[in-house]
């Protein structure tokens, strides 16, 4: 029986690119996983995997996440008491912070402690907000993370942001890039996993990003 992995539907992001990046990815590693692209608070209680991609403002994001009847409940179901692989990609990652402070001050998932709060390079020729191909570096925790263990440290992947997530813990953040002083490129712990930047635009770091986050089995 396939594996069911639900993408979540609230309006934001580039969907297609991820389901068809997460089915090249289980197609490179020979395995039967049905990708749907869902608003369906029902099919994602049920999921073996979920992925909440996200692109725009925090407190837009997490309002059009909320406006879906049963979801918060069905990703506490699913992800937190069913301790099901989860992915946060961009802004789905910051959605996991407890709070984001663009805008004013919005609510978070609150499952990794900490703001996502605006970027502020050192430098000032560079612009906010930050976009293009950055160098990705793991921390000690990252180094030890099974799926990243799987990828090439120091690899680039694709960023496309103004806002990055300050974890109170050190040991929730898994990797960095440098974009004018230290940013939060990969968080996680125990099931859940983030990356700031897109792996669906990160050619093959995405993809072997995504076959592993297919292969973890927290």
């Amino acid at each position: 029986m396939a594996e069911r992995l639900a993408i979540i539907d609230y309006g934001s992001g580039n969907l297609r690119s991820a389901a068809k990046a997460l089915e090249r990815a289980a197609a490179d590693l020979g395995r039967e996983v049905a990708v749907s692209v869902t608003g369906d608070a029902r099919l994602v209680a049920q999921a073996d995997r979920v992925v909440l991609p996200g692109v725009g403002a925090f407190g837009q994001c997490a309002t059009a996440l909320r406006s879906i009847a049963g979801m918060e409940a069905a990703l506490q179901q699913a992800v937190i008491e069913g301790g099901r692989p989860f992915l946060g990609i961009c802004v789905g990652m910051q959605l996991m912070a407890r709070r984001g402070l663009e805008h004013g001050l919005h609510q978070g998932l609150g499952w990794v402690p900490g703001d996502v709060v605006r970027l502020s390079p050192n430098d000032p020729r560079l612009k906010v907000p930050h976009m293009g191909w950055n160098k990705v570096a793991f921390t000690e925790a990252g180094r030890a993370h099974p799926v990243l263990a799987r990828l090439e440290n120091d690899g680039f992947a694709y960023f496309v942001h103004s806002y990055h997530l300050e974890p109170e813990e050190p040991a929730h953040v898994l990797a960095r890039t440098d974009y004018g002083g230290p940013v939060t490129a990969i968080v996680g712990r125990d099931n859940l996993l983030g990356t700031q930047f897109h792996p669906e635009k990160s050619q093959d770091y995405g993809l072997a990003l995504l076959r592993a986050f297919l292969e973890w089995k927290p």
